[in-house]
This record gives structure tokens, sequence and C-alpha cells, in this order.
């Protein structure tokens, strides 16, 4: 063998090994002068390295993030005057002998910070969820989106995902919600 014939895997080895270096640079460090994207330089601090401008801004852990100013605040809908109250639906329920366990007022979940499906009111208990929509058309559109774990009744809707409520007991809420309307 000649040594041209030994210098061969060798040489492949190396074009190899560059062409994988080579595999791993992002074209976009050049672009952005290697910043990450929160402003922090990519290149390693070193001590000839100019100061800071400025104080280093403290970061709020479990901030939020703000609207623009300009963005107006939101305002929950209101329900009809003709629609029964979240509150005087759950009334009805216990007053019917049904069990309406750990009711809560969730009304500040119908926003975008909670479910955002733009509720008027909700009240939650363990074994239904009543919500009060600002009109049927909310009501019924949401209604088909929760579909068979669901009942409406105007601009009501009862939901019964994520509870043990039977259907039998699901049918007697439905009845009691049909004749208060």
């Amino acid at each position: 063998m000649t040594k041209r014939l030994r210098l061969l895997p060798v040489t492949t080895t190396v074009l190899l090994a560059l062409a994988l270096a080579g595999c791993g640079d992002d074209p976009g460090d050049e672009r952005d002068g290697g910043a990450w994207a929160d402003g922090r330089s990519k290149a390693p601090a070193t001590s000839e390295a100019a100061p800071a401008e400025g104080p280093p801004k403290a970061e709020k852990s479990g901030s939020t993030p703000r609207e623009s100013p300009s963005t107006p605040p939101f305002v929950l809908p209101t329900k009809k005057t003709s629609a029964p109250a979240a509150r005087k639906v759950v009334d009805a329920f216990k007053a019917a002998g049904l069990k309406v366990p750990d009711p809560r007022d969730r009304s500040k979940d119908c926003g975008p910070n909670g479910t955002g499906v733009g509720c008027a009111q909700l009240m939650v208990t363990d074994a239904v969820s009543v919500y009060v929509f600002p009109d049927e058309a909310s009501a019924t559109n949401q209604t088909d989106v929760w579909g068979t774990k669901a009942y409406r009744a105007g601009a009501v809707v009862l939901n019964y995902l994520g509870t043990r409520t039977s259907a039998a007991e699901q049918k007697r809420y439905n009845d009691v919600l049909a004749k208060l309307g």
C-alpha cells in the first residue's frame, strides 16, 4: 500500500468532523449580533468587557405581562334582565331537593384570565356549573362546544363536565332550570 491510500481514511475523518462541527452553527447569530431574545449577549463576559449601561434591571418573578396603555380594560358582559341570576338557579336546585355541594361564585373566571367563555355570571358546585350568558346566541354556541355534557335554557347553560352527576340527576337539574325560564 502506498502512503496515499493510508491518508484517505484520515482525510475523510477530518473533513467529516469539520462538516459536523459546522452543522450546529445558527445563521441567526450573525443577524442579531450574538444576543439572546432578552438582550443578554451570547458571548461570555470577560474582564475587558465594557460595563453595562445603567444599573441592572431587577426581574420580577411570577409577574404577568401588562397590556398596552392604549388597550381598554376588559369588562365582563352583563346578563339580560329576563335571565335568572346564577345564584337564583343554584337556590332553585337546593329548594327542589337537589344537591349543590360547595357553591362558589366564579364570575371573575368568565373573562380572559379565567375560562374565557364570555359568560356574565358563573356559579360552580361539585354537581353542576351554572353559566349565565349575555344572550341566547352565546349560550347556544357554548352548549354546542360542550356537547352532551351541557344543557341550555335561554341564556343559562348547565355544565356537567368534570362532575360525577349521573344522567338521571342531570335530567332533574335540567327540569328545574326549564321551569325557571
